[in-house]
C-alpha cells in the first residue's frame, strides 16, 4: 500500500518539476527570431538617413 502511494506522489512531483522546467525555458529563451538580412538592411537604411538629417542641421554650439 505504501508502495503504491510513494509511486504516485513520485509521479506526480516529477511531472510537476519536469512542467517548470519547460515554463522556465519558455520565459528564458527567446521570443523572436534574430533580424535578417532584409530588417538589417533597413534599420542601416534608417540610421544612415537619420545620420545624414542631422549633418545638414547640427545642433547649435554653446559658447
Amino acid at each position: 500500500m505504501n508502495d503504491d502511494k510513494l509511486k504516485i506522489i513520485l509521479a506526480l512531483l516529477s511531472g510537476v518539476i519536469f512542467g517548470l522546467i519547460f515554463i522556465l525555458l519558455a520565459f528564458v529563451l527567446p521570443l523572436h527570431e534574430e533580424p535578417g538580412p532584409k530588417k538589417a538592411e533597413e534599420q542601416l537604411r534608417k540610421i544612415s538617413q537619420q545620420i545624414k538629417d542631422n549633418a545638414l542641421n547640427p545642433p547649435p554650439k554653446h559658447p
